[in-house]
């Protein structure tokens, strides 16, 4: 105990470390609620409203920044200035370090080629948006002013269309908004990851936009997809274009699309050259893959790969080895790699400072809503300028009838404060054209002068009426928008760079080697199918159908061959004969519906078998019409398995033939009548579902009932059925009738 009072008295006997706070080092509890509302939750606003989302002028606070600076540092229409020069004076709006202004300059820059529209025309390097690893030069050796569409950007800002508040330290106003005469926010791409929140918005076409915007403001009710297919994107590629996806996305502001790679097959030098590459990726990234995979040995085509990215811009080469297919190639490449990659659309904007997720059709709604309050500020403005302008000549106006009483009225007064006052008193004016008519130069107190200026009058008076009639009409201030948006496009539009392919092209499925040897197909009138090899056909016995079914087709082929299964509801199935087992006789087989996963009542009406898919299909109907389609037509180049519209079905379906090359047709109608003709005199056609035309003449009630294919001594005399298309048929002998009922 005396050895602790000891230690207790020592310890306050010693002196205090100058520096040391009180409480220093102490863990104090603390509410975790509290915390975050008084420590995060400022921050995570500040962020959002401040940093990382764009506003409806498609700019963020340090775009902003430093285009206005840029602006003010007269840089519009004249030469180029030293970069280092806009990062200092950007300084002044932008608190943020150099590094971080100069990066926000040159992803705006020509150079860079990130946005379809540059707001900064650049000189040195800059980068590319494209390379991960392609750095741009430092600030002092890079040259930059603005580009001419910034025209655009700052019309008359100068005419109180938007409101400035005060820089970080309050020495100068800065612009809150710009006021953009196009839709900027859609026409340049923009991404931002804030707290809690993200904003992705892709490019457009600027003819495009201006259009759709053009047709919003006329009709309410516009389809925006019908003037705006898809975004643009300043390095081009494919969109896969899907417009039931396209739309959703314009409806909801979020969603995804695939973009792919646009390339090249130079056949004599056996490569491939990529020349545009999707938004979300770079050729760093693409190579690096590529050769991944090639190392794995999950792709064994390629030879060598080289980024020949160079003064023309992007190029990937793929060297081939020698005898590889460059499309079957390509498919594999773009499931692997970010040569086809998907682009994540969220169309989140501040509006009035509320993070809003919008629609296309919403976000320039909001748009031509802002707009609309910038012209009718600038006509305020200049309405304004010239009834004050007006106030004062009618003033000049009062004293050219007696100038000498004016001059009289000033040389008599003897104090100069008093000066203003007498004139007002003796012209019956106010003190604001007493101070003008005070200030007029004795030069120019001549009759010629006063007159000049008095005739103003008339016109401003004009000009005042028309103002305050776009003032007190939305209409015109709508016609003055669009007239605006038309020029602008006239005068900024480029040709789109992302072309548009359809669904129909997706990838194709990784071909399996398939074990190729010949194989008899059978199919039946019930829909049911039989591969059989032909030593197991030898060797079985009667085939197994099921009760009142018959074979009604029987095919040499191979287990490569690819299956057509025409079904009765006008739609057409894929398959190989390879998906099917080889089986034998005493089997039923395979149920061809179930097999291909056909619709709810559909049956399988024929099957056509094809290695090359060369020669027709004809199809006959019950109203006496017969199509004649080119078998290339349901050449794909997907593993699709089922393709709708495969013949027409504007009259029910009464048999199908496919033919390798023109040929005899014998065709039955109800009535009994029988028309022999050749395929020839039919044109083939492209479109499946061609309607055909007319070959057999029905009467009332009558209906083609049967077709097949003509065989030697089917007929004894030919020449009797064979008649000029369209023909009504020729009715049996008595002798063919016979046999015909023997069959």
């Amino acid at each position: 105990m005396a050895r602790k009072k000891e230690k207790d008295t020592e310890s306050k006997r010693a002196p205090k470390m100058k520096g040391v706070i009180e409480g220093a080092g102490e863990i104090l509890s603390q509410n975790i609620d509290d915390t975050l509302r008084l420590n995060f939750m400022p921050y995570a606003m500040s962020v959002i409203l401040s940093r990382a989302i764009p506003e409806i002028d498609g700019l963020k606070p340090s775009h902003r920044k430093l285009l206005y600076t840029m602006y003010k540092m007269n840089l519009l229409g004249s030469q180029r200035t030293k970069s280092a020069n806009i990062v200092g004076q950007t300084m002044k709006l932008n608190p943020h370090g150099d590094a971080a202004i100069y990066d926000t300059m040159a992803r705006m820059t020509r150079g860079h080629e990130a946005l379809l529209h540059p707001y900064v025309d650049s000189k040195g390097n800059f980068g590319k948006f494209y390379s991960r690893d392609m750095a741009c030069a430092a600030s002092r050796y890079t040259e930059a002013k603005l580009d001419n569409i910034c025209r655009e950007l700052f019309k008359d800002i100068d005419k109180d269309t938007v409101d400035f508040a005060d820089n970080y330290d309050n020495t100068m106003k800065e612009p809150k908004l710009l006021p953009v005469a196009f839709p900027s926010i859609l026409v340049n791409s923009n991404t931002g990851i804030a707290v809690g929140m993200a904003s992705s918005i892709c490019s457009f076409n600027l003819a495009e936009i201006c259009d759709t915007t053009i047709e919003i403001m006329r009709n309410e009710r516009h389809d925006v997809l019908s003037t705006l297919p898809a975004p643009d994107f300043p390095g081009g590629g494919l969109i896969v274009y899907d417009p039931d996806n396209m739309r959703k996305i314009y409806e909801s502001g979020r969603g995804t699309f695939k973009v792919r790679c646009k390339y090249t097959y130079d056949k004599n030098e056996n490569c491939i050259d990529i020349t545009e590459l999707p938004p979300t990726t770079t050729s760093e990234a693409v190579v690096e893959k590529v050769i991944e995979l090639v190392k794995n040995g999950k792709i064994k085509e390629i030879t060598d790969i080289r980024d020949e990215t160079g003064i023309d811009g992007l190029k990937i080469t793929i060297d081939l080895k020698r005898g590889a297919d460059y499309e079957k190639l390509m498919q594999k490449l773009y499931k692997a790699t970010t040569l086809e990659d998907s682009f994540s659309c969220n169309f989140n904007v501040l509006i009035g400072g509320t993070p809003m997720v919008l629609g296309v059709k919403e976000l320039l709604e909001e748009w031509i809503a802002f707009r609309i309050e910038c012209v009718r500020r600038r006509t305020y403005y200049d309405l304004s300028k010239k009834k004050e302008k007006l106030h004062l000549l009618l003033g000049l106006k009062s004293i050219l009838l007696d100038i000498d009483k004016a001059i009289k009225i000033i040389r008599e007064t003897d104090e100069e404060q008093e000066v203003v006052p007498n004139l007002m008193i003796g012209f019956g004016i106010d003190k604001v054209q007493a101070e003008f008519i005070a200030e007029i130069k004795l030069r120019q107190l001549n009759r010629e002068y006063i007159l000049k200026r008095t005739e103003e009058t008339e016109s401003l008076e004009n000009e005042i009426k028309d103002l305050e009639s776009i003032l007190a009409s939305k209409t015109k201030v709508k016609n003055i928008i669009i007239k605006e948006l038309k020029e602008i496009s006239e005068k900024y539009a480029q040709k789109r760079k992302s072309m548009l392919i359809f669904e129909d092209e997706e990838i194709i499925e990784e071909e399996e080697e398939i074990p190729s040897y010949p194989v008899h197909l059978f199919f039946t009138r019930e829909g049911y199918f039989k591969k059989i090899t032909p030593l197991s056909l030898r060797m079985g016995g009667e085939h197994k159908l099921k009760e009142n079914d018959e074979i009604i087709e029987a095919i040499e082929a191979n287990n490569t061959t690819e299956l057509l299964f025409f079904s009765d509801k006008a739609q057409v199935y894929k398959l190989k004969a390879n998906d099917f087992s080889d089986t034998k006789a005493s089997v039923m087989g395979d149920y061809v519906p179930a097999k291909c996963q056909m619709d709810e009542n559909e049956n399988a009406f024929y099957m056509a078998a094809t290695d090359d898919y060369k020669g027709y299909m004809l199809f006959f109907f019950e109203n006496g019409k017969v199509a004649k389609v080119e078998m290339s037509a349901y050449e794909t180049k997907t593993n699709r398995k089922k393709l709708i519209s495969a013949y027409s079905d504007k009259s029910p379906l009464a048999a199908a033939l496919y033919i390798k090359e023109d040929c005899d047709i014998v065709v039955t109608a109800s009535s009994g009548r029988i028309l022999l003709f050749n395929s020839a005199l039919i044109a083939p056609k492209t479109t499946k579902n061609t309607q055909g035309v007319a070959v057999l003449n029905l009467k009332k009630g009558q209906r083609l009932m049967k077709a097949e294919l003509y065989k030697e001594g089917m007929f004894k005399t030919p020449s009797r059925y064979k008649k000029k298309i369209p023909a009504l048929g020729a009715m049996p002998n008595e002798e063919e009738s016979a046999e015909q009922l023997t069959l």
